[in-house]
């Protein structure tokens, strides 16, 4: 499976960073199955940053493997256990188990004033 990362640079070796921004599924790199909205994402980075750069860099996944190798939460629907761990992320109020990768859909921006 190709998983795509839209930014302003290319990121040939993804890594985790803690973020300063508080995201749906905490600190970690964020991927998706979705090109068109990693190059919406690119887009966004691009804007916020003024670089004039937009850049969407490609991995190859094996979910196969992760399944063997990582712990591994996923959300197959926005359901409400999904709703509460994105708040409780967005709040860095999350205190529950860590995993290596979490799997399933991001909030659009509209969603943060119901998460409150």
């Amino acid at each position: 499976m190709e998983l795509y990362h839209g930014s302003n640079v290319l990121v040939e070796k993804p890594k985790r960073i803690v973020q300063t921004r508080t995201l749906d599924f905490g600190n970690g790199f964020y991927t998706t199955s979705n090109k068109e909205q990693a190059i919406a994402f690119s887009e966004k980075v691009m804007l916020r940053t003024e670089t004039n750069t937009r850049v969407v860099s490609v991995y190859e996944f094996d979910e196969e493997r992760a399944k063997r190798e990582f712990k591994i939460l996923r959300f197959q629907t926005a359901d409400s256990d999904w709703l509460d761990f994105v708040r409780q992320n967005r709040l860095k109020k999350y205190s529950g188990e860590g995993y290596d990768l979490v799997i399933g859909a991001v909030a659009n921006d509209d969603v943060y004033a119901t998460l409150l």
